[in-house]
């Protein structure tokens, strides 16, 4: 589920009253790699990144900022990219929520995963990499995902024919379900979207 504007607003405001001012009244200052005037601007593109955030998470955060300052005097705020990394590691955004996930599901390249049933990988590579994947790295998932789409065929035909599963396969098939799925629902917002 996507944040509707209300919601994204909220979520801004309560970044800035949880991260960025308390960061500021601890004596932080912008990374000395930029003007105040593009502070401003990556305080912002924070706030709307992070908008998703618990509080909790958004206070975990901002202790460990804290704890690590940046700067050869330890009194810098970290970068908008770090930020947004560590950002990620403590609360991963929710795969609808990447403007290049829903852009690459809504493209051939992603009509063509999902199609051919390697959307998981490409899914994982994605939000692993942040780039657009060229041939060579579709290529690479393609052969990546044949043996998970081999096995899921096979569990599911075993299924069909009443034969015995391991638990082991169903939890496969289980996973490999849910992250097809994760998939479907990206390309339906992209598509809805008119990415």
């Amino acid at each position: 589920m996507t944040m509707d504007s209300v919601e994204q607003a909220a979520g801004e405001k309560r970044v800035r009253h949880i991260l960025i001012e308390p960061l500021l009244r601890l004596g932080l200052g912008r990374p000395s790699t930029v003007t105040k005037a593009q502070f401003d601007v990556m305080v912002e593109e924070v706030c709307g990144k992070l908008a998703y955030m618990s509080d909790i998470k958004l206070d975990a955060l901002k202790e460990e900022i804290a704890a690590h300052p940046a700067g050869p005097n330890k009194d810098r705020f970290w970068t908008g990219a770090k930020i947004c990394d560590k950002a990620g590691e403590i609360d991963p955004p929710e795969d609808t929520g990447s403007p290049l996930l829903r852009a690459v599901f809504a493209n051939p390249i992603g009509r063509e995963a999902m199609a051919e049933g390697w959307a998981p990988e490409l899914r994982f590579w994605l939000k692993k990499n942040r780039s657009w994947p060229g041939v060579f790295v579709v290529s690479q998932l393609r052969d990546q995902a044949r043996e998970n789409i081999r096995r899921l065929t096979l569990i599911e035909e075993n299924m069909e024919a009443g034969r015995d599963v391991s638990d082991a396969d169903l939890a496969f098939r289980a996973r490999r379900r849910a992250a097809i799925a994760k998939c479907e629902t990206i390309a339906q917002i992209a598509q809805g979207a008119g990415q």
